[in-house]
């Protein structure tokens, strides 16, 4: 990301939306929106692969793993503003589990990317899977978007659920209700 390039387009909104970009508040406004940008997209430039950093093992147990209540903070791109919530994570593992921390890695890599919910739910789950070769894998995200929140329609108390399930979690009832009830709903602000 051209920081300096940026930093010129920050200045020249500034004074389109009738700023003064040399007023004593704003002096460093640019420098300060560019690196808040580059910092909340830098999943563009992160690679998965490295991420997960060879933190996958093997195991033996067949079992449900879930992780509950990862904070999740992304720009919509329809309007560039901010979405934030909770997303959870279940999967079956075959043979291979992930480094826990790699699972919030991976909802912050997909999600300091322009996005719409829908497709970071999918993306999470679909890189879950390839990662450990998993059985079944679910993934519940609930956000609050402030393109809803503080324009548009307004309505504050508004909370966007998504879900992707994949494999078992999809193909079995039974798997995918033991999921959802070990994971909270209702608290989509972290």
């Amino acid at each position: 990301m051209n920081l300096e390039r940026v930093q010129q387009l920050i200045r020249e909104l500034l004074v389109e939306i009738g700023e003064d970009p040399n007023r004593e508040g704003l002096l460093r406004t640019p420098e300060r929106v560019a690196k808040s940008y580059e910092f909340l997209t830098q999943g563009y430039r992160e690679n998965v692969t490295m991420a997960i950093n060879n933190a996958v093992f093997a195991s033996s147990a067949n079992n449900m793993i879930v992780a509950r209540d990862i904070e999740v903070y992304s720009l919509c791109e329809h309007h560039m503003l901010p979405f934030f919530g909770r997303c959870h994570i279940g999967y079956i593992a075959k043979t291979k589990v992930l480094g826990l921390s790699k699972l919030a890695r991976l909802v912050d890599i997909h999600a300091r990317r322009l996005q719409i919910q829908e497709r970071l739910t999918a993306d999470i789950a679909t890189e879950i899977r390839r990662a450990v070769d998993a059985e079944g894998v679910g993934v519940v995200m609930e956000c609050r978007h402030l393109c809803m929140m503080m324009r548009g329609v307004e309505k504050q108390n508004s909370v966007f659920t998504t879900s992707s399930v994949l494999g078992s979690f999809h193909d079995s009832a039974a798997t995918r209700a033991e999921f959802f009830s070990l994971i909270p709903t209702g608290k989509a602000t972290p």
